[in-house]
């Protein structure tokens, strides 16, 4: 089967349509979330191929096949993350700043800011003594670099 636009998220839909089907899932490592064209593997065994027409990332959650008994869905693989929990904006702006000038990219939940694990990142944290954990953790979306170069 070739994949070649998302249905749908899960967060689209009600939970009566949801429980009403089988669902498979997709696991994907989070980095393989930008990947438009791939070849992957249902927790059921079943072989998909992945090739979307429009330009986008695939989410957590997103519906791949759908019909009235069936779906398949994509999940993502726990990351090895830095979470961060600034105490106040001087400490968000100094790290932030600090993680920027290494073109770390970083996704926010709430007042958290988490980053991919990165030894040099957790000293850094510790020599500013801004407070984090390290933890195992599922993002809904790939961690993008974003395009840049200092002229």
């Amino acid at each position: 089967m070739i994949i070649e636009k998302v249905i749908t998220n899960l967060d689209a839909l009600g939970q009566d349509e949801i429980k009403r089907r089988h669902m498979e899932k997709v696991y994907l490592e989070s980095a393989h979330l930008v990947k438009r064209i791939q070849r992957v593997k249902t927790d059921h065994g079943r072989e998909l191929g992945i090739r979307l027409t429009e330009p986008r990332d695939l989410e957590a959650g997103d519906v791949l096949y759908m019909d009235d008994q069936n779906m398949i869905v994509i999940d993502v693989l726990s990351d090895d993350l830095l979470i961060i929990r600034p105490r106040s904006i001087n400490e968000m702006g100094n790290i932030a700043h600090q993680l920027g000038n290494r073109h770390l990219p970083a996704q926010f939940e709430g007042d958290e800011m988490l980053v991919q694990y990165d030894y040099l990142v957790e000293e850094l944290l510790e020599e500013l003594r801004i407070p984090f954990t390290r933890e195992e953790r599922k993002v809904k979306q790939a961690f993008r670099h974003i395009g840049h170069s200092h002229e």
